[in-house]
């Protein structure tokens, strides 16, 4: 209801609350996940939320989403290099199967797992392991922007820390802006630029980290 924010580029958004205030509807209707029922979303200046089917798959290679669960958001009967490459087909990223197979070892590398990984199947890997397949994923398309929906919140307090750096290292190299929705205000101020606190769907404070 009425939250209004804006993220400049190459920074972090902070959104913290309580289960169920809006955080993650926030940020899937920011993607469009999830269609508005009123106001605008801006990205780049452009209204998004008129854009038509075309525009808005073109729009997916600049914005993308990491979520919560990675167990339940890696499809179990694809390998890890089927599901890393398969916005890389969608969006015709890659100009030859090596070109392709190339991104994806560059991607599983990137997010510190090895290149034979890509054989595997999600459910033979540590949830902490999955969780970087789908940051690999979400890299794959090159994007701008990503929402981190809860990306470490499923995860082991010992992984947890190794995936914020994680994040942090991937938006210094590749100038990433990013919604970083979270639980724990100790991770949100230490990732954060600002942080918005949201409360039963309204945006009730906003301010620098």
């Amino acid at each position: 209801d009425d939250v209004s924010f804006n993220i400049k580029r190459g920074t972090t958004m902070g959104l913290v609350g309580e289960s169920g205030c809006g955080k993650s509807t926030t940020g899937r209707t920011i993607l469009r996940l999830i269609e508005k029922t009123d106001g605008e979303i801006l990205f780049n200046g452009e209204d998004i939320s008129k854009y038509d089917k075309k525009q808005l798959r073109d729009l997916r290679t600049k914005m993308q989403i990491i979520f919560q669960d990675p167990s339940a958001s890696l499809d179990p009967r694809m390998t890890v290099g089927e599901i890393i490459g398969e916005a890389i087909d969608i969006h015709k990223l890659a100009a030859s199967k090596k070109d392709r197979d190339d991104r994806i070892k560059e991607l599983l590398s990137r997010v510190g797992l090895n290149t034979e990984h890509a054989n595997r199947y999600p459910h033979e890997f540590s949830g902490g392991q999955q969780q970087r397949v789908g940051i690999a994923r979400a890299l794959a398309v090159k994007p701008e922007f990503i929402v981190c929906d809860e990306p470490i919140s499923a995860l082991d307090v010992s992984i947890q820390s190794q995936v914020v750096n994680m994040l942090e290292d991937m938006q210094e190299e590749m100038g990433l802006t990013y919604l970083f929705i979270a639980h724990d205000l100790s991770v949100v101020r230490h990732i954060s630029n600002r942080i918005g606190v949201m409360y039963l769907g309204s945006m009730v404070e906003l301010g620098e980290s």
